[in-house]
């Protein structure tokens, strides 16, 4: 098998004092609905050996859980609409700088939580700490995707949340197809391990992202939600 990287990516990484090669697994564009084990039969076990890790964006995993939410549901206020102007936009994106997505934060968490956590934010962008916004809000807020159609029309107009029980989706996609596999949140800044099956649960964390760390599967529309990895000699 020849392993393949998308565009600006390197098929190896080094991780520790272990090499391992990464391939990039095309698939259609997958609509919210679809089977996640379905996909994975049909793209990963033809490729897949024992001892193998597939990382999978968090993304798709959510799709299939039917995790979207729509402009109709997440219609900015003003106060949406005044806070996304503050918001520093990143390379990643411009994230709750989007008044949609701002609604989905004050729909999630309550305008007075969101204010508050504005407020924070604000006085820690002074001191150099970025990230407070985010992490006073908690993970529904900081994993939503979408609403930003720039690299991928059809998100134009929908936002993708975060996978629910990401574990317990590794364990059953172990269960049912023989693939270890963890669930990750990354883009061209970070990476941050969702989920990831019981047979990895051995594994160290940081160790597991670092396999991923240049974020193989790529920014845009590549459509390869999956990556294979496979340590080589």
């Amino acid at each position: 098998m020849k392993f393949c990287a998308n565009q600006g990516k390197q098929v190896t990484i080094q991780a520790g004092d272990r090499t391992y090669a990464r391939h990039a697994i095309a698939t259609h564009f997958v609509q919210s609905g679809e089977s996640y084990l379905d996909l994975i039969e049909t793209y990963v076990k033809p490729v897949y050996q024992p001892g193998d890790i597939l990382s999978s964006s968090e993304k798709v995993i959510a799709l299939c859980q039917g995790r979207v939410v729509t402009e109709e549901q997440v219609r900015p206020g003003f106060w949406a609409k005044l806070l996304s102007r503050f918001v520093h936009q990143t390379s990643a994106g411009p994230g709750m700088g989007l008044p949609t997505k701002m609604q989905f934060a004050i729909n999630q968490c309550g305008l007075g939580r969101v204010l508050w956590a504005a407020i924070r934010a604000g006085f820690d962008k002074l001191r150099g700490v970025r990230g407070t916004f985010y992490r006073l809000l908690g993970e529904e807020v900081r994993g939503l995707d979408g609403f930003y159609g720039e690299d991928i029309p059809e998100y134009a107009h929908m936002g993708v949340r975060v996978p629910s029980e990401p574990d317990k989706v590794c364990d059953e996609v172990f269960e049912k197809t023989g693939v270890m596999m963890m669930i990750v949140d990354a883009n061209d800044l970070d990476v941050e391990l969702l989920g990831r099956c019981g047979q990895l649960k051995d594994r160290n964390p940081d160790q597991l992202s670092a396999l991923i760390a240049d974020n193989p599967a790529g920014q845009g529309r590549q459509l390869t939600p999956f990556i294979l990895i496979r340590e080589v000699s």
